[in-house]
């Protein structure tokens, strides 16, 4: 099989866009998180937090941008360290 890979890949992107486009006719409410569904129900319980978030982002956009900067310094850390092991073991 020569393109046995490109099959591969193929199949998984179309089963992959198939899932979307099927949960995208399930409404709205297909894309909510579970964190949003679990803060509702523990909400609902009465549940007083013990203590207030001392700063809270003053829009959702700078909330996404602070998430956002976040995973790229996690991704620049991650990255300098498998290049680190590379790099050591090409010496040793």
């Amino acid at each position: 099989m020569k393109h046995g890979m490109e099959i591969a890949v193929a199949a998984i992107i179309i089963i992959f866009a198939g899932v979307f486009l099927f949960q995208d006719a399930a409404g709205d409410k297909s894309w909510e998180g579970a964190d949003g569904e679990a803060a509702e129900l523990i909400e609902a319980s009465g549940y007083e937090p013990w203590i207030e978030p001392f700063w809270e982002p003053p829009s959702g956009e700078i909330e996404s941008l602070l998430f956002a900067l976040q995973a790229a310094i996690g991704a620049v850390i991650i990255g300098y360290v498998f290049g680190y092991w590379q790099a050591g073991k090409k010496t040793a």
